[in-house]
């Protein structure tokens, strides 16, 4: 054995010693011992392996091991598992082993670091998959991703030896989705120092640059600290606080993160630095009172910023953070940020899921980190089908800041930034979600899809007859929501699917007759469906009624009689007559879509076509279907242009659905004319006003009307009813109208109301 290989082993038995001598949980001789049998298994299977820098591979499970314990706090088994995070992937030792060797518990977390290892594949549905594994296994046992956390943060700091490519990869996946998940689990230095790393790789310049400004600009800031400091010191001191007080520059990244977000240059941003105040608690009285207590202390010397005032002690954020931040003008003018913690505050800041572990037992009620995790739980109970989707939800709502929401009883709930009055339902419960139709926000009326502020009170409105519709995906932004409309939706349509398959069975068995492809290959073109499972969804929904299906099968049914004359004479040469009703086998069928399944076309918005007008059909590169009038200037456009990609189209409705369409009136301005309009349309045409943008001048009205009508017919039939009011001049259709508020124009009337 040469010389260098002794020296190396000297130098990793040292590390180790090291590393066994400052572990805060080594302290009894059993936990030493499986410490120093990991060490060793690992030492063995990880023997002759190096990493890109060169150094021996049994340093890094080592360093991450030396992250878990000291800086995230974790205990022996954490300890173990990081030690052997890589022998079941990278080497020969298999999981039984592991097991055999440190028991069922310390195998379960490295089982779980080994399925997640693939997490950021090259093929995005697999990464996707290996995604929703990591959450299976952060709601089973959250120390895997702690672990995994502390990998990535080791080789984030050891990314130098890596090529240009690979650092940019790592980085980027850094800051996609491992900073957030620290900060999600409360690992406020970890989640910082990622995103430090991240942008020093990848935006090296730009990184270079503001650290050296903060370099340059240290001593200054050291003495405006000492200065701000000086007076808040005496005062707490004064009054026998005792507590610890630091100053600390706002991270790289944020300060960034700050310059792109405001446009702003790094001498425009204004609040560079923070003070952090650490106390000591007075047992006889609760922390939150003593923060306040404290703030009140400092704004006697210093003048606040109130819309600078962050109450994190009254609620937590939902990764457990709880302080009081204060803005306050320091004594050159400048705005400086005081951070007031108590020790376990700041310990549970800093370290996270660990520190709140340790305090839980202190906390009967549950906090905003075990809801979030139980979020988690219920999602992955009913994962959509497409994994990548899942991943986009979840990573959303991962980014996303929080605000709290009151009950009607004055509960708080904390959902994402960005959330609707329809996410707040189903963050209660999936089945208020499913039966809400409206909101009272603050006591007023409201929309489901109401985006929500922090601090509003909100009450939703149900009605038990309400259904879930596929548009209401466009009102959420949280994972739990739009799985729970998905479920729904799926529910609702595997049982029309059941319900129309029996109802049709019935109607065919008082015919004598059973399913078969004889009687579906007349039945489906009769009702313009292209499968049975879309017949059989149209039967349950009660789109299509069966009353003409004795009608329909005897259609078109020949004699044995004529099939002999066919045979013995031959059929004629002469076309047969288009009986008028049968269809051009290019024509294009536009089907009225229901609850979840996907429109086959869109309407255009420059013409707005409705059920009943004549129209016709352009398809576009990706295959999508676009309707347009025959008459529009853009289709005939089209047309001339691209005429193979221009096809004839028939409606197939049932009055399921209503269709937005806009009318133009003018007449004079009588007294009570708008009353008597608004009375037709909605009373005795029983039709669905959105708007309405009527004004008079000098004694003539004129304006428009936006409503929603089954067909042409429908709005035909309006216009002669309308055109007939005393004083009506005009009335007509205007052919473009903004699809606003429903899909494609398409609109489903809402049911009847109750509360909760």
């Amino acid at each position: 054995m040469s010389l260098s290989i002794l020296e190396e082993e000297a130098d990793i038995q040292k590390y180790f010693d090291d590393f066994l001598n400052n572990c805060t949980h080594c302290s009894s001789e059993e936990n030493k011992k499986t410490i120093i049998k990991a060490f060793h298994m690992a030492l063995d299977a990880h023997r002759g392996m190096r990493r890109k820098s060169g150094e021996p591979y049994i340093l890094h499970p080592l360093a991450v091991a030396n992250i878990v314990n000291r800086e995230i706090g974790l205990g022996v088994k954490s300890i173990v598992a990081a030690i052997l995070h890589d022998v079941v992937e990278d080497t020969e030792v298999s999981l039984d082993e592991i097991r055999d060797a440190f028991g069922e518990k310390i195998a379960s977390i490295i089982d779980g670091l080994t399925k997640i290892s693939g997490v950021f594949d090259n093929k995005s549905s697999l990464q996707s998959e290996n995604f929703r594994k990591m959450l299976i296994t952060l709601s089973e046992d959250v120390r895997v991703i702690l672990i995994k956390l502390a990998d990535r943060l080791h080789n984030m700091r050891t990314l130098d030896s890596m090529p240009r490519h690979k650092q940019i990869k790592i980085s980027g996946e850094t800051i996609y989705l491992f900073a957030p998940l620290a900060h999600r689990l409360g690992l406020y230095a970890i989640k910082t120092e990622l995103e430090d790393l991240s942008l020093k790789y990848r935006y090296p310049k730009v990184f270079e640059e503001i650290s050296g400004k903060i370099k340059d600009n240290e001593d200054k800031r050291v003495q405006l600290i000492n200065k701000f400091s000086l007076p808040i010191i005496e005062k707490l001191d004064k009054n026998n606080i005792v507590f610890e007080i630091s100053g600390r520059p706002k991270s790289i990244y944020s300060i960034w993160n700050k310059m792109q977000i405001k446009r702003v240059s790094f001498e425009e941003i204004f609040d560079l630095s923070a003070i952090r105040i650490v106390f000591e608690p007075d047992p006889d009285i609760p922390e939150k009172t003593q923060c306040w207590n404290i703030y009140s202390l400092i704004t006697d010397i210093y003048p606040p910023r109130p819309d600078r005032l962050r109450d994190w002690v009254s609620t937590p954020k939902a990764n457990g953070y709880e302080a009081l931040h204060a803005t306050v003008m320091g004594p050159y003018g400048n705005w400086i940020e005081v951070q007031i913690r108590s020790k376990r505050m700041d310990e549970i800041a800093e370290r996270g899921f660990a520190a709140h572990w340790k305090y839980k037992t202190l906390e009967q009620s549950e906090s905003e980190l075990d809801k979030w995790i139980k979020r988690i739980k219920e999602l992955l109970e009913h994962p959509g089908e497409d994994a990548l989707e899942f991943m986009d939800d979840f990573k959303l709502n991962l980014f996303s800041s929080e605000m709290y929401i009151f009950t009607p009883k004055g509960h708080v709930r904390t959902i994402p930034t960005g959330s609707t009055a329809l996410d707040f339902a189903y963050e209660i419960h999936s089945e208020i979600g499913n039966k809400a139709i409206g909101a009272k926000i603050n006591h007023n009326l409201a929309a489901l899809n109401q985006v929500l502020h922090s601090g509003d009170q909100v009450q939703i409105i149900t009605s038990d007859n309400q259904k879930v519709k596929r548009e209401r995906l466009d009102y959420v932004i949280t994972a739990k929501a739009k799985s729970s409309i998905k479920n729904a939706l799926k529910a609702e349509r595997k049982n029309r699917v059941e319900i129309g398959k029996s109802l049709l069975e019935e109607k065919l068995a008082e015919l004598n007759l059973l399913p078969s492809g004889r009687v579906f290959k007349k039945l489906l073109p009769a009702y313009n469906c292209n499968s049975k499972e879309e017949l059989y969804s149209m039967i349950g929904a009660e789109i299509v009624n069966l009353v003409d299906l004795k009608k329909i099968l005897r259609k078109n049914t020949k004699s044995k009689w004529v099939k002999y004359w066919e045979l013995s004479f031959g059929k004629s040469s002469k076309p047969k007559e288009d009986d008028g009703k049968k269809k051009d086998k290019d024509t294009f069928i536009a089907h009225e879509q229901i609850n979840d399944e996907e429109p086959n076309y869109q309407l255009a918005k420059c013409c707005n076509p409705i059920p009943g007008d004549v129209v016709i059909g352009y398809r576009n590169k990706k295959s999508e279907v676009t309707i347009h009038q025959a008459n529009c200037e853009k289709a005939v456009r089209l047309a001339s242009r691209e005429g193979n990609n221009v096809f004839p189209v028939t409606w197939s409705t049932h009055k399921a659905l209503s269709y937005l369409a806009r009318i133009h009136l003018n007449g004079y301005d009588k007294f009570g004319i708008y009353n008597n309009i608004t009375t037709v349309i909605s009373k005795d045409l029983n039709v669905n006003i959105r708007t309405i943008n009527l004004h008079g001048h000098d004694g003539i009205f004129e304006g428009t009307i936006d409503l929603y009508v089954h067909n042409i017919s429908d709005l035909n039939f309006m216009i002669m009813n309308l055109i007939k009011i005393k004083g009506m001049e005009s009335v007509y259709r205007v052919k473009t109208v903004e699809n606003e508020g429903a899909i494609d124009g398409r609109y489903t009337e809402p049911e009847e109301t109750g509360s909760i």
